[in-house]
């Protein structure tokens, strides 16, 4: 897709993240659709788009992706954008710090929904779309901790894991097709996803932190790249391939954190 303007399904784009995304997405872009459950930030990032972007195509869709009347409003809206889609960015997720004990069961399932489910039944309504286009890609964004089991994390790191499979295991069944399928991996980031629990446990274990444009500028060096996966921060990548080596050394080393973590996670 190199020179190709970007014609992107954006979904997540009212979180910290995803307008950090848009801004870093629009000038390399012919046509946005962005997604989100916010219509009022909607309409905000969306009018700074065009004032900031003459030419630049901006549609919104709010809405709930866990239900399939979200999805289809999406599919319709992405089936409008001039020249048609050709990069789906699955970027919606929430997160949920809690002892996994007595963490609710509407709360596991509303995570599990958002960050796996929902991304995964979006992909398979935009496929079409993109599979009509010559070059087009799919990229899902994960977490570090879909690498690395964390405690108070276990829900989501289940499901950011399994976005992990789901997106390796497509990424092979479409290999013979136009379609890359490609997983982009933050670390900790500073958006308003953390809560005060999180945000002080992060401070007292001085754990390092991407302010949302960080990550923005690591993603669009990832999408004009060639590989498919990217987990970015130092020395998270470490972490990550240790961990797929050996766990029993993030055991441990998780093992001294613990007392830490147990004392801000809510219970």
């Amino acid at each position: 897709m190199s020179g190709t303007p970007y014609r992107v399904v954006l979904t997540g784009a009212a979180g910290g993240i995803g307008q950090a995304l848009a801004l870093a997405l629009a000038p390399q872009s012919s046509a946005m659709l962005l997604v989100g459950r916010d219509s009022e930030k909607l309409a905000s990032l969306r009018q700074r788009l065009l004032v900031a972007h003459v030419g630049l195509s901006v549609a919104v869709v709010a809405a709930d992706l866990s239900g399939e009347e979200g999805r289809q409003a999406v599919l319709e809206a992405a089936d409008k954008l001039p020249g048609g889609v050709n990069l789906l960015v699955n970027n919606a997720g929430v997160s949920d710090f809690h002892a996994f004990q007595t963490q609710t069961a509407a709360v596991i399932a509303s995570t599990l929904g958002t960050n796996l489910l929902s991304p995964v039944l979006l992909c398979q309504k935009i496929l079409p779309l993109l599979l009509a286009q010559p070059a087009a890609q799919i990229v899902n964004v994960g977490s570090v901790f879909g690498d690395i089991g964390y405690p108070g994390f276990a829900v989501y790191c289940a499901s950011k894991s399994g976005l992990k499979g789901f997106t390796q295991a497509l990424r092979r069944e479409l290999s013979d097709t136009a379609v890359r399928v490609r997983y982009f991996a933050p670390r900790a980031t500073r958006t308003g996803l953390n809560s005060q629990a999180v945000d002080a446990m992060n401070a007292e274990l001085k754990t390092r932190s991407d302010d949302p444009a960080v990550v923005a500028r690591a993603f669009m060096e990832f999408l004009s790249g060639s590989r498919s996966e990217q987990v970015i921060g130092w020395p998270e990548k470490l972490f990550v391939l240790i961990n797929r080596l050996r766990s029993s050394i993030t055991d441990d080393a998780i093992g001294k954190q613990l007392a830490v973590i147990k004392r801000h996670m809510p219970h």
